[in-house]
């Protein structure tokens, strides 16, 4: 029983989440910039978050040290588009310098194009309610992917679509901070053809070939046992319950499978977007952190284990999920999101969060055994490499290995972060121990 032998371990940040340098050489200002207050807990703000616009070739040698096989990053698109059609070459010089630093380092880099920073600008333009959206993604697309394609093979085009699109206009938590259920189809359309665009425009302008993917936000019903007839209600749940659909199918049915969705009766994804939209992937790459939960439901579960954000810790969901998701749609799979927020406490220098550790094993522990029975699951990426910004939530939530002191930018290892150092050294051997 192990992982396979050339197993992609890594771990994964967003731009806004760590560079800081929100105004700096030509940045414009992006949604998050612009959070009116009180959405984000003790108006925390992202302009320094952790410094790594200054600081990355020291967090490069932190990565190197922590003996990871590739980085996954996202390119921050209002470092890129300032306004208009505009591209801004100091911002694309930065992520070509963090790639060179990368790969100096034996690392490599795993590119995410949107992780959520839509510029502000053109949110006012009308931003996913808007198709001219489309527009700017392929200009943007093509500038990074013509900057940094000689050297980068792996590609995501967007990091959960579900939760940018409906916590940011649906259910008002996110920026741009709307709430209007009936903007579901038309934002969900509007994605649809930039993701598509986006796809297209890799392919067209890669100077090598590129391994394409998206990041999904996914979670799979567990099943109450292994019986096949329990499998199936679990499976169903999963992909065919409301909440399923809206979690789940939503997304990876049009994007995989070219098929129409519908919920609820007035939503509907349509056959003319899905065959206009289809784009083949590479690869899947799956964010989870918690077995199926359905957020449609007005009652409130309580969890055996659970996180300090409310979600449930059972690493039998992981497996679960990239085995139905295998299963449904029959593509490689990398999990390029999965963690735990924990209030860490630094003390003598020092962070023992032996609870995070447990949940490592737990969830790596359940995707062995997806590779075990032979399921294509290539890498796996913690979320996160070090403490951040973390939204609505602020900076309280700590998903880090590092942790990071935001008032000096000191980072220090946790005790998780060494025993994923020995989870990568071993291949994951250690994990059972």
């Amino acid at each position: 029983m192990s992982f396979p032998k050339n197993f992609l371990w890594g771990v994964s940040t967003s731009a806004t989440q760590i560079e800081g340098a929100y105004d700096e050489d030509g940045k414009c200002l992006s949604i998050w910039d612009c959070v009116p207050k009180g959405k984000v807990k003790n108006n925390e703000d992202a302009k320094v978050a952790c410094d790594h616009y200054h600081l990355y070739k020291k967090d490069v040698a932190l990565l190197k040290e922590l003996g990871v096989k590739v980085y996954r990053f996202s390119i921050a698109m209002s470092r890129i588009m300032p306004l208009n059609e505009e591209v801004n070459e100091k911002g694309l010089e930065f992520y070509s310098k963090l790639v060179d630093e990368l790969l100096a380092n034996g690392i490599t880099p795993m590119v995410t194009l949107y992780h959520w920073d839509l510029p502000f600008w053109l949110e006012e333009n009308g931003g996913w309610r808007s198709k001219s959206i489309v527009k700017y993604f392929e200009i943007y697309t093509r500038a990074v992917v013509e900057k940094l394609s000689d050297r980068v093979q792996y590609w995501l085009s967007f990091n959960e679509p579900a939760c940018f699109l409906f916590n940011g206009y649906v259910q008002g938590e996110h920026a741009p901070f709307i709430k209007n259920p009936l903007l579901i189809s038309k934002i969900s359309r509007n994605f649809f053809y930039a993701n598509a665009a986006v796809i297209r425009t890799i392919r067209k302008y890669a100077k090598t070939k590129p391994e394409v993917g998206l990041s999904f936000n996914c979670s799979a019903m567990v099943p109450l046992s292994e019986s096949k007839e329990d499998i199936e209600k679990a499976r169903k749940v999963t992909f065919e319950s409301k909440g399923g659909i809206l979690a789940n199918t939503w997304f990876l049915d049009p994007v995989l499978k070219k098929n129409t969705v519908k919920v609820y009766g007035i939503y509907k994804v349509t056959q003319k977007t899905c065959d206009e939209c289809y784009e083949p992937l590479d690869f899947i790459a799956l964010n989870n952190y918690s077995p199926f939960a359905d957020y449609t439901s007005k009652e409130k579960k309580e969890y055996e284990r659970s996180n300090m954000l409310g979600w449930e810790n059972n690493g039998k969901g992981l497996y679960w999920l990239v085995r139905f998701i295998y299963e449904r749609y029959k593509l490689p799979i990398f999990i390029s999101e999965n963690g735990l927020p924990l209030d860490d406490k630094l003390v003598d220098k020092k962070v023992h969060d032996e609870e995070r550790i447990r949940y490592l094993k737990d969830y790596l522990s359940n995707l062995e055994r997806a590779c075990d029975e032979n399921i294509p699951v290539f890498g796996y990426s913690y979320w996160s490499f070090m403490d951040n910004f973390e939204w609505a939530e602020g900076y309280k939530p700590r998903f880090g290995l590092i942790y990071v002191n935001f008032e000096n930018q000191e980072r220090i290892f946790k005790d998780s972060a060494y025993f994923y150092k020995e989870v990568i050294a071993t291949n994951g051997k250690n994990i059972k121990e």
